[in-house]
């Protein structure tokens, strides 16, 4: 149960260039990681990410640091809790803030039996502070994590032993000194790409490596899927460079993380006076077909919200939905 030595620097590239703005990810240095560490981890076990942001946001302008949240009582706590549920989370984030600050001198043990001591903070948790906050070598094994290294095995998830696949491939996983951004990046990536029914495989850099895209396991599940099909007009700002401005500020639902050009769906109002029509041509992603018609425009000037990227070599990580893009506006030059 080996995996591809080139996987931790292949999910770091994608997560530099795909990762969430989300209020608990500080710098490295930052005074407040702990505490936006701690108190996230304990708000996200069983809820989602979108509903524990106003919650987190809440909770920190109400205690801006771990002392001050230390120094509050269990009936605060418990209302400012209300309506995110599993209220005994609530207390062990109380009761684990009162131990880091007396105990440890607001600061996190860098052991892992230390850590599991804090009231509330189990196998995985431990290991996901561990490796945010210190940035040891350690992967917190979470549903996300899990479906990721099964998918790249094509093995099922109960017949992986997880502590001993990490520790056979510790060497291959632990060759980069980012070892807090490839804890969050791995369950970044399962939350994003590799989904539980609808992974992104098209736009996924791992599947060379991915032993489940090429499986009889994936191919039945396609072909029991209904495509769909959407039209979509694609809008290419270039210039004499050999570049393509692209965005992330797109809005659609299935592509809205990543680095695209301009895009719109066909009935949508939009001027194309100025855009010259390029060709026709389809794609697919999951279940969506896409009838895509290329339009382009040289200009100097882009939008606020775009990037200029090489066509072809850019250094930054690029799905492969847009890299057939840059393969049609390729032949303008």
């Amino acid at each position: 149960m080996h995996i591809n030595n080139n996987l931790p620097k292949k999910i770091l590239a994608w997560y530099d260039n795909n990762k969430r703005t989300l209020p608990w990810r500080v710098g490295k240095n930052s005074s407040k990681k702990l505490y936006y560490r701690l108190l996230s981890e304990f708000m996200l076990q069983q809820t989602q990410v979108k509903t524990v942001i106003p919650y987190f946001k809440k909770f920190t302008n109400e205690f801006p640091t771990l002392k001050s949240l230390s120094r509050s009582d269990e009936k605060k706590i418990l209302k400012l809790w209300e309506g995110l549920g599993y209220y005994r989370r609530a207390r062990n984030l109380l009761a684990s803030s009162k131990l880091l600050v007396k105990k440890y001198n607001s600061k996190l043990p860098d052991e892992i039996k230390e850590i599991k001591k804090l009231p509330g903070v189990g196998e995985y948790t431990a290991n996901a502070l561990l490796g945010l906050v210190h940035n040891k070598p350690t992967i917190a094994v979470d549903g996300n994590v899990k479906r990721v290294f099964s998918r790249i095995l094509n093995k099922k998830e109960s017949k992986i032993n997880f502590e001993k696949f990490i520790e056979i491939n510790k060497k291959n996983l632990f060759k980069t000194s980012r070892n807090s951004d490839l804890v969050e990046s791995l369950m970044e990536f399962g939350a994003l790409i590799c989904k539980p029914k609808e992974p992104k495989c098209n736009i996924c850099n791992l599947i060379k490596t991915c032993k489940y895209f090429n499986s009889s396991n994936r191919i039945s599940n396609t072909k029991r899927k209904m495509m769909k099909n959407k039209n979509y007009d694609v809008f290419c700002y270039v210039n004499k460079k050999k570049q393509m401005a692209l965005t992330r500020n797109n809005n659609l639902g299935f592509l809205n993380e990543f680095s695209l050009p301009k895009m719109k769906e066909r009935n949508s109002e939009i001027k194309k006076k100025s855009w010259k029509f390029l060709k026709h041509y389809t794609n697919s992603i999951s279940n969506v077909k896409l009838n895509i018609n290329l339009y382009y425009k040289f200009s100097k000037k882009i939008p606020p919200s775009y990037v200029w990227h090489s066509i072809g070599k850019s250094k930054m990580f690029i799905p492969s939905f847009t890299k057939k893009i840059f393969k049609q506006v390729s032949v303008l030059f």
